[in-house]
């Protein structure tokens, strides 16, 4: 053969150097394996990327550098993405927002308008080949298969599952470092049940050593090393724990003799363990697999496919370990499920695929049996149907050295396996690697878009965000100044109008009439001389009730300003607060201002710290007319002697203790001015003495007593009169009078209040409407501070996103360039 005739010593220089190179590869991919899981626990939360080719596109331009995809997510499958699939060696994925973008040449995986990431320059798919994650769930056909069950997981369980596959990665890269560092090669014979295994590897031996049945024989793995491993010694090991074999402590396996080997397979010890075979091939060095003096060669005789599930799961996992893998399909069966199954996973890391097609002579239609099988190894493995002449066999090993096709396909293998190890030992770690960085590309290029729109999306709810927080803190000050002046702005003006209101009503009642005008109060009428009391009490009640009137009037204006104050609050709110800020949903109702407490059993509670001057707290915080020691008529509601003494004596001037009655000092001086206005002058006590002589001395004239009957039924006369005429106008006016100087003046005789009744009433109104007032402007405080505090945590909110996706952007550039140099460092792009 042409490779045998090279120098053997040019062979291993050139597998030496590009061994180092793949091994300096491994060690720099675990590394940002490393790198990738510790970013993604602390820094971001990963996404699993799933594109989807569009199936609406025509064909694409000659201008066209890539392949228009829907790119969606795991964890949203629904949200897809227009993105380019770029067809070349380092295929890239970059963002297609427009027709214009996939026309156009894909920038640079950092630039600002997209991002790109490279994929497997070896396969057309667009999915994972290595850090794929097992979505197999549920029934075939049931909605809870892989996209329904993984749509509904976290994007941190995502992650997670993510994570765990880069973990197996890494554990499988340490394994290929130990395979690429095994100075021998390991070759594994499998394929379905009755396939021929068995007698294709006694074909090789030019030995009968695997028993041969139409039943299945081979029950365990079975490794067939050269006796020189052992000294010199044919002999079968039976080994329990394959991880502690080792063949100079005997302690780890049992020996068994090689003409006992159907007996040892058929023990079902054995079967649960490993079998290794030591045999001695005295052929040739050029023409023996396992004595070929290059390197140590371990055959291995796996049991079939499906013969048990445990025996496939071990053969799945055992190809992991294997150099190269020489799968045995029956000529009259082709590639079975089980078998395509097996070689998909297989062809994710191993590119070359020894396929031996066995029972080949038993065919009619050979070109046809050809054709389906090489059709069937095209799409499972395409690097192995480029090399078909090499690399897929039609034989008939029970011909064995007979036949000529298996002569060529020994020749093929021995040649596969000992000059081409570039290809058979180090092809496979070298294809897992590009696999392994391509889905790494593809996974950090996935992110890096979204990575993008995050940063595209924090930008933008800046831009939002940002003015309506600059703009709220500036208005802060203004509004709660605005908030103030409103508050005080309304209670005072509710002071005044209570004020104004009381006034004027106190003025009425010290004139006699009702407290408001066009009331429904109505003055009493006079019922006569006999009912004078009952008349002066009911003057008195119904003066004290317009009163009472009045106060509700005065609570009614308050009502009025404090409406106005709130509508006031709510433009402030409407104009300080942000378009999307809920609201207030609290109605204002105004007849709930100064309204009475009620006690858990319903009844109404009276407020005992009321304000109110002249009386108790009933109904709406009045209620003078309900005080019985304000509807009691007293002498002086009949004659206000002092009123009368300070008008005719006083120049009009009110005495201010009007509530106090008339002393003996001042009767006396009442008694003395009679007596100045009848006797003149008096000046002196002498003056005096004369004075009271001299009506002595007309009283006791005789013409006195002509006059005196007279003089006295003009009195009575005239004070008959006052009680028929004057009096029933006169008591309203000086019940009102009273009414008025109690309300008006402090004092203690009554236990009254020092404040004034208007002042009283007035605190009391000012401080209601403030109460309402302050809750409004409170809650529009509150609701701006809230607002204020959103935009302050959404705009925290976006620069943290927005630093945190450039960071990641950063740093996924920084894994597409490490990716690069591991490809130039490991020689990836030679060897493929």
């Amino acid at each position: 053969m042409e490779e045998a005739s090279r120098p053997l010593r040019s062979v291993q220089e050139t597998y030496v150097e590009q061994k180092h190179h793949l091994l300096g590869g491994l060690s720099a991919t675990k590394s940002l394996l490393s790198d990738i899981r510790l970013f993604n626990k602390d820094s971001w939360t990963t996404r699993y990327p799933r594109l989807r080719v569009k199936s609406d596109v025509v064909e694409p331009s000659p201008k066209r550098r890539g392949v228009p995809h829907y790119l969606s997510f795991a964890d949203d499958p629904s949200s897809e993405t227009d993105v380019i699939l770029e067809r070349s060696f380092t295929r890239s994925l970059s963002l297609a927002s427009n027709s214009d973008a996939q026309e156009d040449a894909v920038d640079e995986f950092p630039s600002d308008s997209g991002a790109s990431t490279c994929l497997r320059p070896d396969s057309e798919s667009s999915e994972f080949q290595v850090v794929r994650l097992d979505l197999n769930l549920g029934a075939p056909g049931s909605s809870a298969r892989a996209g329904a069950l993984v749509s509904q997981l976290e994007k941190v369980s995502i992650a997670n599952l993510v994570d765990e596959c880069l973990g197996v990665s890494m554990q499988h890269i340490d394994k290929l470092r130990a395979r690429v560092e095994d100075t021998s090669s390991k070759v594994l014979v499998t394929g379905d049940l009755n396939a021929g295994k068995s007698t294709f590897v006694n074909a090789l031996l030019r030995r009968a050593i695997m028993p041969v049945d139409q039943q299945p024989c081979t029950t365990t793995f079975c490794e067939v090393h050269d006796f020189s491993e052992n000294g010199n010694v044919e002999e079968v090991h039976v080994v329990k724990d394959v991880a502690n074999y080792n063949i100079d402590d005997e302690s780890t396996y049992k020996r068994a003799s090689i003409n006992n080997l159907d007996s040892v397979m058929d023990d079902g010890e054995s079967s649960r363990g490993m079998l290794k075979l030591y045999l001695n091939d005295s052929r040739p060095l050029s023409e023996s697999l396992l004595n070929n003096g290059v390197v140590d060669i371990t055959l291995i005789d796996a049991p079939g496919l499906n013969r048990d599930r445990l025996k496939t799961t071990a053969l799945f996992a055992r190809q992991e370990e294997i150099d190269v893998i020489v799968f045995v399909v029956s000529a009259e069966n082709h590639l079975t499920e089980s078998a395509q199954s097996f070689l998909r996973i297989a062809s994710n890391e191993k590119a070359y695929l020894f396929i031996v097609v066995n029972k080949f002579d038993q065919i009619k239609n050979k070109e046809k049996c050809r054709r389906m099988v090489l059709e069937q190894i095209r799409e499972l493995s395409p690097r192995t149907y480029e090399d078909a002449n090499d690399l897929v066999h039609f034989v008939d090993s029970l011909a064995g050295n007979d036949d000529r096709s298996f002569e060529d396909l020994e020749g093929s293998l021995r040649s596969f396996v000992l000059f081409k190890r570039a290809k058979s030992k180090l092809n496979p770690v070298s294809t897992y690697l590009s696999n392994l960085l391509s889905d790494i590309e593809l996974l950090v290029g996935a992110n890096a878009i979204v990575a993008q729109e995050e940063i595209v999306r924090a930008k933008s709810d800046l831009d939002v965000a940002l003015p309506v927080l600059d703009r709220m803190k500036t208005s802060r000050g203004v509004l709660e100044d605005a908030l103030e002046v409103v508050e005080e702005q309304g209670a005072h003006e509710a002071s005044n109008k209570t004020l104004s209101v009381l006034a004027e009503a106190l003025d009425r009642i010290g004139q006699g009439l009702p407290g408001v005008e066009f009331s429904s109060v109505r003055m009493p009428s006079y019922p006569g001389l006999l009912y004078l009391w009952d008349y002066v009490r009911d003057v008195r009640s119904a003066l004290l009730t317009s009163l009472d009137l009045a106060v509700k009037r005065a609570e009614e204006e308050a009502r009025i300003i404090t409406t106005v104050g709130v509508q006031q609050v709510l433009a402030l709110g409407e104009e300080h607060l942000p378009a999307d800020v809920e609201r207030s949903r609290r109605v204002f109702m105004p007849e709930a201002m100064f309204s009475t407490r009620r006690t858990r059993d319903g009844k109404r509670k009276i407020r005992r710290d009321s304000l109110v001057v002249a009386g108790g707290t009933l109904g709406l915080g009045i209620g003078l007319a309900a005080r019985p020691e304000m509807n009691q008529p007293t002498f002086f509601d009949l004659f206000d002697i002092p009123h009368h003494f300070w008008v005719y004596f006083g120049d009009n001037k009110e005495n201010s203790e009007g509530e106090k009655g008339p002393s003996a000092l001042s009767i006396m001086s009442v008694g003395i001015g009679v007596v100045t206005m009848i006797g003149g002058q008096v000046v002196s006590a002498r003056a005096f003495v004369e004075g009271a002589v001299r009506i002595a001395d007309v009283l006791s004239h005789e013409a006195t007593h002509k006059w005196a009957a007279p003089v006295f039924g003009a009195f009575i006369m005239g004070a008959t009169a006052y009680f028929v005429l004057e009096l029933p106008s006169s008591v309203p006016r000086t019940v009102g009078r009273r009414i008025r100087n109690t309300l008006s003046t402090p004092g203690t005789s009554t236990g009254l209040r020092e404040e004034l009744f208007a002042n009283a009433h007035a605190a009391r109104v000012a401080r209601e409407t403030r109460k309402v007032l302050r809750l409004a402007s409170w809650d529009l405080k509150e609701r701006f501070r809230v607002a204020m505090d959103e935009r302050s945590r959404e705009v925290r909110g976006a620069e943290e996103t927005e630093h945190r996706a450039i960071r990641a952007k950063e740093w996924f550039a920084g894994v597409r360039r490490r990716t690069a140099d591991i490809r130039e460092q490991a020689g990836l792009v030679l060897m493929s």
